[in-house]
């Protein structure tokens, strides 16, 4: 039996993004084509892959089956076609999903020089807090914080340690007094984040004695969005806590103010990570020898 390799990359897209419209956006075709081709599929093996809906789609016990046995093979038949058109140069689109509180890959200079060295190379970068899979949606590499990495990746340092702060205005604690001890921000007015709606807002974090422990707070204002956190901050709205990197430039100028200093000790820092597999890409193997090389040359990622 012939089945069109192609069909096989959509199949895998669609089994990655639980949605025809999801896979359509990666593949950049569109959603009637990834249902037509999906149809293709399963008609030519004679069995459902998929059991559709009007919001999503689910894998049925044969599609889960195709999809364990074709997934790795398919992806290193990519990685070597891309390679050897590449005419010795990386290129192809390199997918990324970052936190958004690693401010050394967001802040804008990796990027650029990454783009300059590799012009071949889309890089396409998704800011999220998402926890999931990057696997399963369709990442090539992440960014994260070293411990929420799962241990079944490859994960290579692209920061030193990190620390997260307490920080406020020097007016608003001219104001409202310093906090002495973690438990007294309770009686603070304080500025929360959270990754999306549904997920509780972030733990503010401390450490006393060697012994861990989070206060709750009940912020007067909680936001996804850590530019309107730091902007509440800095017009005097209150308390609010992150990693230092966040609050780096407002620090430096006086701005802002930290806290609390001794119940927060450094911990590690931010790692590039990906799946361990034999012949990475060579647009993924561009970006990990630009991590490495920007970390070892970065006097604050040490």
């Amino acid at each position: 039996m012939d089945t069109d390799l192609n069909l096989l990359r959509l199949f895998l897209a669609v089994a990655e993004g639980h949605n025809f419209r999801v896979a359509a956006d990666r593949l950049g075709v569109t959603r009637s084509a990834v249902s037509q081709g999906i149809r293709r599929l399963e008609d030519s093996l004679g069995i459902a892959l998929v059991q559709r809906s009007t919001r999503s789609v689910r894998l049925t016990e044969a599609g889960e089956q195709l999809h364990r046995q074709i997934a790795g093979p398919l992806r290193v038949v990519s990685a070597a076609i891309e390679d050897t058109a590449s005419d010795g140069q990386p290129h192809g689109l390199l997918r990324v999903a970052v936190t958004s509180i690693a401010e050394r890959f967001l802040s804008g200079p990796l990027i650029a020089a990454f783009m300059h060295q590799y012009p071949g190379i889309t890089l396409d970068v998704t800011v999220t807090d998402d926890e999931s899979d990057i696997v399963a949606a369709g990442f090539d590499a992440g960014v994260r914080l070293g411990q929420v990495i799962e241990q079944d990746m490859v994960a290579i340092p692209l920061t030193g340690p990190q620390r997260e702060v307490v920080v406020a205005t020097p007016a608003y604690l001219a104001e409202h007094g310093i906090p002495a001890h973690p438990r007294e921000l309770a009686a603070h007015r304080c500025i929360g984040w959270r990754p999306s709606p549904e997920v509780a807002p972030y733990r503010w974090e401390f450490v006393e004695d060697g012994r861990g422990f989070d206060v709750t707070v009940a912020p007067q204002l909680t936001t996804n969005d850590m530019l309107l956190m730091v902007r509440s901050a800095l017009a005097g709205g209150g308390i609010t806590f992150g990693m230092q990197e966040t609050f780096a430039p407002y620090l430096e100028r006086g701005e802002l103010v930290t806290m609390l200093d001794a119940f927060l000790p450094p911990f590690p820092g931010f790692f590039l990570y990906f799946p361990n597999r034999h012949n990475q890409p060579a647009k993924l193997r561009a970006l990990i020898e630009h991590v490495r090389a920007h970390a070892a040359t970065d006097p604050a990622s040490r």
